[in-house]
């Protein structure tokens, strides 16, 4: 009856996948499917709710976190601070360099913005459009930016799923941050000389584009605006607790807009609703966004992915796969195991936050180090995510910048990572699950 359920939940995702369906109503679905299998193996309905709340419950600071972000991303956009980074460092683009420079530039914003969506459709966007112009392959352009998204999006102070794991795991964000560092180096090294050399090899024509002049049109592109940035790099290396770094953040961000930028103060909740919109066509093209309600998708990925957890607990659902991986971790090393599980958890999810509950519940008895799992999920099934072509995790970021799943084999650093840390890890023999 487990492998039925389960059988029947993966269909269900299939069939959003095929009909471009939400997968919000296959995860609404999934929770009728195991609460009725929890009815099945005798437990009472007053029981069952109380594991849909546990597992609700795990999460709950991550949604208030997300809040924060969606009116973050807001302001940032509404006080020039993304429009002046993104204006400023598009200038250091030229051709010889473009594949390195759309690495390393999705890189640093992703890692200030903590977000792949948010990044491949500001800074992504205007590296798409200067490297169409400069004749540059859209494969190529489309690895570089998916590489350089989730550089951010696995290891930002600010980024949910970053935020997601320490929860799960019961981890601190910003030890696990500096985990991730140490692990990150050699594979961002190789992919920044792999798009280093074949953007000298790749025929290119043409010129960038004037970000300034267009953005100036929209916004006062002055320093301070990048101010609230500045808070975020300051506050997290003070190691802050994030939820109070990025209200300073936004606070910071409010008195630019209206003194910057000349937003009038009545159109500000507004504003941290629904998010920027700019007047401007072109502008609007790279920078609309933000907001509450954008996040509110991933808020219900979220709060559904994770009932699941407390009903998968108590029915043990999963112990027949999870007896399979720990077969496995014993003939190669906990990391392969939680490789191979991420990969298939990804493939059957298709998205980012019910893989990592699903390789959190079938792996955490590989680790006796809470630590150390947490890394092996940000090693595993957070930058797995983006490979699978049709995961919404890769799917979307390079949707945006007008490329396709052909870019997804040269999104370098994406599999240098994960590869790197099975060359390196050690043959270890799993701990039994208490």
């Amino acid at each position: 009856m487990a492998w039925l359920t389960l059988g029947l939940f993966c269909a269900g995702l299939l069939l959003c996948l095929a009909l471009d369906l939400s997968v919000l109503y296959a995860l609404t679905g999934g929770l009728v499917l195991f609460v009725l299998y929890g009815k099945y193996k005798g437990f009472g309905w007053r029981d069952l709710f109380r594991m849909v709340l546990d597992g609700v419950r795990t999460v709950k600071n991550i949604l208030i976190t997300f809040v924060l972000i969606g009116m973050l991303t807001a302001f940032w956009r509404a006080a020039g601070t993304i429009p002046v980074i993104v204006a400023y460092a598009s200038a250091l683009i030229r051709p010889s360099v473009f594949l390195l420079m759309t690495f390393l530039l999705n890189s640093m914003v992703s890692a200030l913005m903590g977000t792949s969506f948010g990044t491949a459709a500001t800074m992504g966007v205007v590296c798409a459009t200067m490297g169409t112009a400069m004749g540059v392959d859209m494969r190529l352009i489309g690895g570089a930016i998916l590489s350089g998204v989730f550089f951010g999006d696995r290891c930002s102070p600010v980024s949910t799923s970053a935020l997601l794991v320490a929860e799960v795991t019961g981890t601190k964000l910003f030890d696990n941050i500096r985990r991730m560092v140490r692990t990150a180096l050699v594979p961002f090294l190789l992919a920044a000389v792999l798009y280093g050399a074949l953007g000298l090899l790749t025929p290119h024509s043409g010129e960038g584009m004037d970000l300034k002049a267009l953005f100036g049109q929209e916004f006062a592109l002055h320093p301070l605006a990048l101010l609230p940035a500045a808070a975020v790099l300051i506050l997290s290396a003070l190691r802050v607790k994030v939820k109070l770094t990025m209200g300073v953040s936004i606070l910071a961000a409010i008195p630019l807009c209206i003194l910057l930028q000349k937003t009038a103060p009545e159109t500000l909740l507004r504003l941290a609703l629904t998010g920027y919109q700019a007047s401007d066509p072109q502008v609007a093209a790279m920078l609309n966004g933000g907001g509450i309600v954008s996040m509110f998708k991933v808020m219900g990925i979220v709060c559904l992915s994770s009932a699941y957890s407390g009903i998968f607990r108590k029915t043990g659902l999963l112990d027949g796969a999870r007896h399979a991986i720990e077969a496995l971790a014993k003939k190669t090393s906990s990391f392969a195991a939680i490789l191979c599980t991420s990969v298939i958890s990804v493939m059957v999810s298709c998205n980012q936050t019910l893989a990592v509950l699903l390789t959190d519940q079938l792996c955490a008895s590989l680790n006796q180090d809470a630590g150390q799992f947490a890394l092996d999920l940000e090693d595993s099934v957070i930058i797995v995510a983006p490979l699978i072509p049709w995961c919404i995790a890769g799917a979307v970021p390079l949707a945006t910048v007008g490329a396709d799943s052909a870019a997804i084999p040269l999104a370098f650093y994406l599999y240098l990572l994960p590869l790197w840390r099975l060359v390196t890890a050690k043959r270890d023999i799993p701990t039994e699950h208490k």
